[in-house]
């Protein structure tokens, strides 16, 4: 009887693909609610993956943000982080990954995650209307 050799074919992340699961991973981590994630690959070219995510309170953001920063940082990938002083909406620029981190009211207010399925969803001729 002949043996069949196994091979373990091991998944080979992309730079911008790392980035991402450390960013879900922080935020799953530290309680964030809500992770979505929405692929934009080919689609814009402002980035790659775009993750919304929601804290229950300003401090709870800000945390959020401070920990996906740092989790970054420490596996050596910058990012930028713009609107901690308010807290309702922060965002983190890590280039490929967009993260978008929210009051719960003001994401609801925003809804970036209809708008953004729904030019991802629009034909091209109903996009550019």
């Amino acid at each position: 009887m002949a043996k069949t050799a196994t091979t373990k074919v091991e998944e080979v992340l992309t730079e911008d693909e790392k980035i991402l699961e450390i960013v879900k991973k922080t935020l799953d981590d530290n309680k964030a609610e809500d992770i979505e994630v929405i692929d934009l690959r080919g689609k814009t070219s402002i980035t790659n993956f775009m993750v919304i995510a929601s804290g229950t309170s300003q401090r709870h953001v800000s945390s959020l943000a401070d920990y996906v920063y740092e989790a970054l940082k420490k596996s050596g990938f910058k990012s930028e982080v713009e609107g901690k002083a308010n807290a309702d909406w922060v965002l983190l620029d890590a280039f490929d990954v967009i993260v978008h981190i929210f009051k719960p009211e003001v994401r609801e207010f925003y809804n970036l995650e209809k708008m953004w399925k729904a030019l991802l969803t629009a034909k091209p001729s109903e996009a550019k209307k």
